[in-house]
């Protein structure tokens, strides 16, 4: 089994900053790709930003400039640093990875609990 653990939420005044980390633990051989998604009440989960196991970053366009994606693999370890942060960034902020259990080729995807992220003045 593999376990992710968020944290770094809060509440910070529009225009802040956050960063958010996860870490990764349990059956790990490797992890293909990690990442955030985030839900909003009465809202889909929809993606933040990935980042694969050869550093290939995906974010979604209305992040794209204002959040960074990195990762320590040596870690397990994912961050998000969100800067310019806005109300509508207000939401739970889930940790997913996608984990490679042993040898075997087989890849399982993992959620965190989540991590509230509320932007307000």
């Amino acid at each position: 089994q593999v376990q992710l653990v968020e944290s770094g939420g809060g509440l910070v005044q529009p225009g802040g900053s956050l960063r958010l980390s996860c870490v990764a633990s349990g059956r790990i051989f490797s992890i293909h790709a990690i990442g955030w998604y985030r839900q909003a009440p009465g809202k889909e989960r929809e993606l933040v930003a990935t980042i694969t196991s050869s550093g290939s970053k995906n974010y979604a366009d209305s992040v794209t400039g204002r959040f960074t994606i990195s990762r320590d693999n040596a870690k397990n370890t994912v961050y998000l640093q969100m800067n310019s942060l806005k109300p509508e960034d207000t939401a739970v902020y889930l940790c997913n990875a996608n984990v490679r259990p042993g040898l075997g080729p087989k890849r399982y995807d993992y959620w965190g609990q989540g991590t509230q992220v509320t932007v307000s003045s």
